[in-house]
């Protein structure tokens, strides 16, 4: 009896000797579930400071610029794109739920004036590149919940670009989900069609 008592007066003092997770380390909240930003244990343990988990990587950022040049040339005056980590309420801002945007293209006539808060609009297509959250537990499981859940909110398209295997996976509601290579040319949106290894090339990447 005595052992289950010491044992649960150690357990407690564990669990206060742990440091509690800071809100800025929150990346996005999936589902009620908090999604922290890659290798945030490290800032925890003060190995890193927070913003070297949530800047992006040079190639990261270069492939963002790279597809939003082309978006500016191509995309007829109707849309607007917006980018930088656009957070995005995929319900409503009382449920919690948030997830942050890479690229996002949506209709000027759903954003009217920009308000100073997140998104409350599903935009039309949203562009992910990589991504900056602790996948330690969800594991690739992260990115088909976080692909589902968009397209529920009525996001018409949804793509991500993995820059480490060079594949692109592109996903609408209602249609098979496909992943192909960075040669293959598809369409964005409007049949504005991209191909992702030849703008690399261009940009000598």
């Amino acid at each position: 009896m005595v052992a289950i008592v010491e044992e649960k007066k150690k357990s407690k003092a564990n669990k206060k000797s742990q440091k509690k997770i800071p809100e800025y380390l929150i990346y996005e909240i999936l589902d009620n579930k908090k999604i922290y930003y890659k290798d945030y244990k490290k800032v925890l343990s003060g190995e890193i400071p927070p913003e070297a988990v949530m800047g992006s990587s040079d190639l990261q950022a270069w492939i963002i610029s790279i597809i939003m040049e082309f978006l500016f040339k191509n995309l007829p005056k109707k849309y607007k794109v917006l980018s930088n980590e656009v957070g995005y309420f995929y319900t409503s801002s009382r449920s919690k739920k948030w997830l942050n945007l890479d690229i996002a293209v949506i209709n000027r006539e759903k954003l009217k004036k920009p308000k100073g808060t997140y998104l409350k609009v599903p935009p039309e297509v949203v562009i992910e590149v990589d991504t900056k959250a602790e996948l330690s537990e969800l594991g690739s499981e992260y990115y088909l919940l976080k692909t589902e859940r968009l397209l529920d909110s009525g996001i018409k398209k949804v793509i991500w670009i993995f820059t480490d295997v060079k594949k692109i996976q592109i996903a609408q509601k209602g249609e098979p989900w496909i992943i192909v290579d960075f040669d293959y040319e598809f369409e964005i949106i409007d049949n504005i069609k991209i191909n992702l290894a030849k703008l690399l090339q261009e940009d000598d990447l």
